[in-house]
Order: structure tokens, then C-alpha cells, then sequence
């Protein structure tokens, strides 16, 4: 997996995952306080349960 900041190399264990370090953890979290981040549909409760009843088979 990559950093979805700078795209650096990334293994689910480390420390910062999914990002490569502290600095691309606060770029995205910049990201979102400055509202560059959307979500384009609102959630569907629905589509919760649904994925909830997946997980359990």
C-alpha cells in the first residue's frame, strides 16, 4: 500500500499507517479541517448493517 499523501511505500505495520509518517497523518488531517475533502452522497444507514451481515459470513 502507499501513502495517500506522498505515496511513499507503507506496511500495514507500521507505526503511521495508512500513512508514512507524522507529517502526511497532519497534511491530511489539514486537509479535511480545510474542508478539501468531501463526501459526495450522504451515508446510508443501510448500507452499514449490509456491511456488518458481510463481515459476519
Amino acid at each position: 500500500m502507499n501513502c495517500p499523501i506522498c505515496k511513499r511505500p507503507v506496511k500495514k505495520s507500521d507505526e503511521d499507517f495508512p500513512f508514512c509518517s507524522d507529517r502526511c497523518r497532519t497534511i491530511d488531517l489539514g486537509n479535511w479541517a480545510s474542508e478539501r475533502y468531501v463526501i459526495s452522497e450522504p451515508a446510508d444507514p443501510r448500507d452499514l448493517f449490509l456491511a456488518e451481515d458481510d463481515e459476519a459470513s
